[in-house]
């Protein structure tokens, strides 16, 4: 599906006119995908390698990542492993595909903020070849508009943690929860300087996140998390926006009420937009917030895309085009990562050109 159309805008113009909220030559697109879902794709194309697909797409935006100067993980005798974020992982397989899952918590045995200053293995900043960084993305910024992968403060805290003693703390142990916090935010804050001094030019936007929501409700309290979590988001959006750069946010789940509070940390867009977690609903977000957000995502992962069919899956890209995408302020792609259940035809069907003719 090479496509052959001429557009009249390139794609970072596409992708800032978007932002800008000016109606666009087209409504922009975006790719995100698990590994399995890349080697499907490239093995129906007959092409090589993921940057053939972002053609063959035609696709406006990329995610960059910087090159760790750390050895690989050491795989451990059970098959798990510690990231460079001092996670601790164990792959696991399913029908569709491998993922990771937590294998333990590094940070359960503690019992102080003493206990944590002793801990040796926070993540460093200066860990990436920022030498390079420029060279590297250089040619990708050519063709389209790049996001710096940054962020997730609550998520590692609590990874590091264990989610059920971290939400403990919160109650228990709040100097606990702001030590961790405060140095997830430090070394986000001390990647993303090192990224814009090494290559600012060439980077377009920064894409952070937390998930702060569940299907239906907020994981902690309107009060928790202005308390714990929004002020760490504050210092590192201060950190981004010193250097001129729009903000992409994620946290999946029913984060309507806290709009007011995203828009404020501040961030330009939202993501992902999932069309079935409660309240989340394409025409009245359009209408209260289009002014103020713009939007990325709202393909549904949970019933459209891997159960629809491809019909289906081209009305739920006009209806997302046509509502978010009129007078620009919509980037359309999944509502996270494309998952490996869904067929090859409905993600064929997605892309195709013509749905993304956005409302006048």
């Amino acid at each position: 599906m090479r496509n052959e159309r001429r557009s009249t805008m390139t794609h970072r113009e596409r992708v800032l006119a978007a932002l800008a909220h000016r109606q666009p030559d087209h409504c922009p697109v975006d790719f995100w995908a698990v590994p399995e879902v890349v080697e499907r794709l490239l093995k129906h194309f007959g092409a090589r390698e993921e940057a053939e697909l972002y053609d063959l797409l035609d696709v406006d935006m990329q995610f960059v990542f910087p090159c760790s100067t750390l050895p690989d993980p050491e795989i451990l005798p059970d098959g798990s492993y510690f990231d460079r974020m001092g996670v601790h992982r164990r792959p696991v397989r399913n029908d569709y595909c491998t993922y990771d899952e937590y294998a333990s918590y590094p940070l359960a045995y503690a019992e102080s903020v003493a206990d944590l200053e002793r801990y040796d293995k926070w993540p460093d900043p200066d860990a990436f070849d920022w030498a390079h960084f420029a060279a590297q993305i250089a040619p990708l910024h050519e063709k389209r508009f790049l996001k710096l992968h940054a962020g997730g403060i609550f998520e590692y805290a609590w990874a590091l943690r264990g989610y059920e003693q971290f939400m403990m703390d919160l109650c228990m142990d709040p100097d606990m929860v702001h030590y961790i916090m405060d140095k997830f935010c430090t070394y986000w804050c001390g990647f993303i300087r090192n990224a814009m001094e090494a290559a600012g030019e060439y980077l377009d936007m920064v894409y952070t996140y937390d998930d702060i929501a569940a299907q239906n409700a907020l994981l902690l309290s309107p009060e928790m998390l202005e308390e714990f979590v929004y002020p760490y988001h504050r210092r590192m959006n201060s950190v981004i926006k010193a250097y001129g750069k729009p903000i992409m946010y994620h946290s999946c789940g029913a984060v309507l009420s806290q709009l007011p509070k995203l828009a404020e940390l501040p961030i330009d867009v939202l993501n992902p937009l999932q069309p079935m977690a409660k309240g989340m609903d394409f025409q009245w977000l359009k209408d209260n917030w289009g002014d103020r957000l713009s939007f990325h995502g709202g393909l549904c992962l949970q019933s459209t895309l891997p159960k629809g069919t491809p019909d289906e899956v081209r009305e739920a890209v006009r209806r997302a085009v046509s509502i978010l995408g009129k007078n620009g302020g919509y980037i359309m792609t999944s509502a996270h990562y494309l998952q490996n259940d869904i067929p090859t035809e409905n993600i064929l069907a997605m892309y195709e050109p013509e749905l993304r003719k956005s409302g006048e």
